[in-house]
């Protein structure tokens, strides 16, 4: 168990420095809250003090004036402790929310900012829940956590500092049982830590999964899963709830436990003390009882809350841990670019460029082409031979493992990554919307973006109509994901999104493969619209669409096989591409 506490110990110090050190902003109310802590405790500790005077010096010899003038004194010094105690737990408070407040944004951006690689393996209720749940807990640090535990600890040494002052054969006998008191509160800490800690992990699986499975009920109620969701959920629920037992069962034991030692500690004194008021020549008043009865009060009370506090402050400290290992997961994509153009023509070339996800097996092979400013491409083949990928790394959301890709003649890490994403754009097969109106999806809530701009964008790809036919129109509330609209009108808005940010090169990735044949053409027609002018690179399922690009590559596995229009690869026999086509048009 020591070796054990000493590993953890030696962990956490680390952490809490850390932790620390985000109120270095927020310094002066750290300050503040400290100061407040130890004028509390002083308060706090004088006031039985005054208690035992009252009763020895003014009560018993019926001191009417001088009993008027110390009340007077214990009112001002107990509306200086309540003061002192409501700034205390105010300004601690303050300090928290300031610190997670900082510390969340900060979580928020590093997250927003990472690769895509650390979300293809991170669930997102697991990132959820460190952005909030954990973030929260690390306020409990300075609000019920590390000032308070000094402000306590502070208060028991000052207290048994006033025992010893008055009588300290009296206060000898009162402190027998401490190392009881002390020896439970550190089984108890152990033991509760151990369980909030499972509790942490039960609620980080509760919320991936309740997150999961809500952003898939559609499938589950299509396959009519519910049952099966329902018995997992359960599951995890009952395991959740026996964790929190745990936590009762050792604090149901625990309190009653300290009354029990306190009351102990409390006849020890009463016995000891009329021995000692019996014996000739002793010093002991009334008054003393009194006190020293406080004083046991006083004492206890830290240390019956110091365990529960304890493991507030472990807590935070493991919550501040996986915070800190969000911070730490080196899945940022390097942004050492310093080139802003102030136009792309939009020339795009790939030099024998080699991919992979996981830096193992590679999905991309040693692919070489050349896009010239104002083509369009389209890049063709079966499921998983590359084409997503290929438009990845283009925006680098991706690294590449060998060779280079140039925009203009200019290698894309030499860009500036705002600049090189503001250069492309990208409508995508899948297309997310935000719940919030048409408006805010379109512009993203850029304030650059005027309504006049939209609404002409929207015309241009034919997405007008049928946005002044929804009720408020652009003001339309589109709901999570774009919900309550169909697949092709939340592609038409991707398509005016795109628009308004007048990128110099579009990549199209699978943008009709989801629609009716109605859609299609809606779409076919914003699609002329939006490549014109533009450096285009298309991605289709339906090889229709691409009949008139001006170059079709095609990947197999990762490699290219055959690069030209669409008249010259059919003329090839038993070509890839030939292949292709007539066994999608054979269906």
């Amino acid at each position: 168990m020591r070796k054990k506490t000493s590993s953890t110990m030696s962990k956490d110090w680390p952490v809490l420095k850390r932790v620390m050190g985000l109120a270095q902003p927020f310094r002066n109310l750290l300050w503040v809250s400290v100061l407040l802590g130890i004028l509390s405790a002083l308060l706090t500790s004088v006031r039985p003090w005054l208690t035992q005077v009252m009763v020895d010096d003014y009560i018993v010899s019926y001191d009417k004036e001088g009993l008027q003038k110390m009340a007077i004194i214990v009112g001002v010094i107990l509306l200086l402790e309540f003061l002192s105690k409501y700034l205390f737990s105010f300004y601690t408070s303050d300090l928290g929310q300031s610190v997670i407040r900082y510390l969340r944004v900060k979580v928020f951006n590093h997250v927003a900012s990472m690769r895509l690689r650390f979300f293809d393996k991170t669930p997102i209720g697991i990132v959820t829940t460190r952005t909030i749940n954990d973030v929260e807990a690390v306020s409990n640090i300075f609000s019920e956590g590390f000032i308070t535990i000094i402000s306590d600890v502070l208060t028991f040494v000052v207290v048994i500092a006033f025992m010893f002052s008055i009588n300290w054969q009296l206060a000898l006998a009162c402190i027998v049982t401490f190392p009881f008191i002390i020896w439970s509160t550190y089984i108890f800490k152990e033991a509760v830590k151990d369980s909030f800690n499972e509790v942490r992990e039960k609620v980080a699986q509760m919320n991936a999964f309740v997150q999961e499975y809500i952003a898939g009920m559609r499938v589950v109620q299509v396959f009519n899963a519910q049952d099966r969701s329902f018995e997992k959920f359960n599951l995890i629920n009952k395991e959740h709830k026996i964790a929190n037992l745990k936590s009762v069962w050792y604090f149901s034991i625990f309190f009653p436990l300290v009354e029990i030692i306190l009351s102990i500690a409390v006849a020890i004194m009463l016995w000891f003390g009329a021995r000692l008021i019996i014996t000739p020549g002793s010093m002991v008043e009334v008054g003393i009882f009194i006190a020293f009865y406080q004083y046991l009060n006083l004492a206890f009370r830290p240390l019956r809350m110091l365990a529960d506090k304890f493991n507030t402050l472990q807590m935070g400290i493991v919550a501040a841990d996986r915070v800190f290992k969000i911070l730490d997961t080196n899945e940022k994509i390097e942004d050492n670019g310093h080139f802003i153009p102030q136009k792309v023509l939009g020339k795009i070339e790939f030099k024998d460029v080699w991919f992979s996800y996981n830096d193992i097996d590679f999905v991309l092979r040693g692919i070489s082409f050349i896009v010239e400013p104002g083509q369009s491409i389209a890049l063709v083949g079966a499921t998983g031979s590359g084409k997503t990928s290929t438009i990845n790394i283009l925006n680098r959301f991706y690294e590449i493992q060998k060779g280079e890709i140039l925009v203009d003649d200019i290698s894309i890490k030499e860009y500036q990554l705002s600049a090189l994403r503001f250069s492309i754009g990208v409508v995508m097969q899948d297309v997310f919307l935000f719940s919030g109106s048409i408006f805010e999806n379109i512009t993203l809530k850029n304030p650059n973006i005027e309504r006049e701009k939209v609404i002409t964008a929207a015309k241009l790809v034919g997405a007008h109509d049928f946005i002044m036919d929804m009720p408020n129109a652009y003001d339309y509330n589109v709901m999570e994901r774009g919900a309550t609209l169909s697949v092709g009108q939340r592609q038409l808005i991707s398509f005016i999104r795109v628009l308004v940010y007048n990128p110099s090169i579009l990549v199209l990735d699978e943008a009709t493969s989801s629609v009716d044949t109605e859609s299609e053409i809606m779409i076919q027609n914003a699609i002329e619209k939006l490549v014109k002018g533009r450096t285009s690179i298309i991605i289709a399922h339906r090889l229709s669409t691409i009949q008139h690009s001006d170059k079709i590559i095609v990947l197999d596995k990762g490699e290219i096989k055959e690069i030209g229009t669409h008249t010259s690869l059919l003329e090839k026999e038993d070509g890839y591409y030939r292949n292709l086509v007539e066994m999608q048009f054979a269906h």
